[in-house]
């Protein structure tokens, strides 16, 4: 994948090395397309350090990176802090089987308190640890803004790893929506609500800028759009047709950022040698719903396929598994995708764009959030299927996988979406971007 973006390598021979602080959301999508970016610009000579959430510092130096912390909120011990949003997720577990519009009033509202709570503790910290990585260029990958970013005096860079709706436009669906990009209705009916409900919220946020010297947000905006660059990971293959097109030179379309992993040697099975091959995961936060992935293990089971599925750090909790089902903590996914049939996942980022690249077909069940949107916009795309977490049936699940297999116009589909995904090398996109923002600047 490497080759199409070279002409950083030969700059560098000739220029100094940078240092680019990299801020990842407290996720596993950000922090992964963060690391592929890193991983980039390393690459090509720069130093990379991530400012990170405390819970998250083992994640980045896992990868070899410099790491500094940052507290997003009162100190915790490492374990009790990387947790949080673990023990967060499984508490609206009940919610994640309602629809995104009954799901404002809940989970979408609480997640934004968490997320103002820690922007704003984050101002405590936060330039203390930018004074210490003295940054050339900070790359952000948030929801939100953090003043101390913005005031540091470095370029800064917006990375939009969900969804491009993050970035509003009234022709598409309002982020976290999860409505068809034509459905007018649907759009309205989902913004009016949520401002309805975050406004108490979005008032306590604005005054927080205020007293941090910046201007108020209009209704329902938390975040900027960065003057310097704003990278988006989706793919230009399923992006929106909005009604004022970004500027490509403040705006640029990644397809994605695949991060590099060891190679995996998919196991032998005790049952259904030779057949299709299934990965299933909900990410480390979705791996919570323990029923749910019980309930489709044994769907699976009774099917002609093998499958791998990630569990989480609920491996305990699994008794009896068919013998054509493997369970495991973690699977390193961009290594596991490109050897099976058919991936089955939440509609997180990094497993949307991961597919799409290594051209692979999707069932979405989402949960929250930008799954949502993803799931719509796999299935209105041609590039996969849709599920409800309520309504799902296994000849609901067992139809769907056979389309996956056997659907010609799909899997061209997926093939061209792949190509052109490939051709791009998001990381190594992103790196000469970056580098030549830094001799721009």
């Amino acid at each position: 994948m490497r080759g199409r973006y070279n002409g950083p390598q030969n700059i560098m021979t000739h220029r100094r090395q940078r240092t680019i602080a990299f801020f990842p959301e407290a996720a596993y999508g950000p922090a992964l397309n963060s690391v592929a970016i890193a991983q980039a610009v390393t690459h090509l000579g720069h130093r990379a350090v991530f400012l990170s959430d405390p819970g998250f510092v083992e994640v980045y130096r896992g990868y070899g990176f410099e790491t500094l912390p940052v507290n997003l909120s009162e100190p915790l011990p490492p374990e009790q802090m990387a947790r949080f949003w673990e023990d967060f997720i499984n508490g609206h577990i009940p919610n994640f089987y309602k629809s995104p519009y009954e799901q404002i009033d809940n989970y979408v509202k609480d997640c934004w308190a968490a997320i103002i709570d820690s922007a704003r503790y984050a101002q405590r910290d936060l330039p203390g640890v930018l004074r210490q990585a003295q940054p050339d260029l900070i790359c952000i990958d948030n929801v939100i803004l953090f003043p101390a970013i913005k005031q540091h005096g470095a370029p800064w860079v917006r990375i939009v790893s969900c969804s491009e709706n993050e970035i509003e436009d009234p022709a598409i669906p309002p982020h976290l929506s999860g409505c068809g990009a034509t459905d007018r209705n649907c759009h309205a009916r989902f913004r009016a609500r949520f401002n309805e409900v975050i406004r108490p919220l979005h008032e306590q946020f604005n005054e927080f800028l205020r007293a941090q010297g910046e201007q108020p947000y209009p209704l329902g905006q938390f975040f900027e759009n960065s003057p310097y660059l704003n990278l988006l990971l989706y793919p230009e293959s399923v992006k929106f047709q909005r009604s004022v097109p970004l500027p490509p030179a403040q705006f640029q379309y990644l397809e994605g950022c695949v991060r590099q992993e060891a190679a995996y040697t998919v196991p032998p099975f005790a049952a259904q040698a030779g057949a299709p091959l299934i990965y299933m995961s909900f990410g480390s936060l979705g791996a919570g719903d323990v029923p749910l992935l019980q309930r489709l293990i044994a769907a699976l089971g009774k099917l002609p396929c093998r499958a791998l599925v990630n569990v989480g750090g609920y491996k305990d909790q699994y008794r009896d598994l068919p013998g054509n089902v493997i369970i495991d903590s973690w699977f390193p996914q961009p290594s596991l995708i490109p050897q099976v049939d058919v991936v089955i996942h939440h509609g997180g980022n990094n497993s949307f764009t991961e597919c799409l690249l290594f051209g692979k077909p999707a069932i979405i069940m989402p949960f929250a959030w930008d799954g949502h949107d993803n799931a719509t916009r796999v299935q209105e795309t041609g590039h996969g299927f849709k599920l409800t977490r309520a309504g799902w049936t296994e000849a609901e699940l067992a139809r769907r996988l056979h389309d996956c297999l056997h659907d010609a116009k799909l899997r061209a589909r997926l093939a061209a979406t792949s190509a052109h995904m490939r051709a791009q090398d998001g990381p190594a996109k992103a790196a000469c971007l970056l580098a030549g923002l830094l001799e721009k600047n």
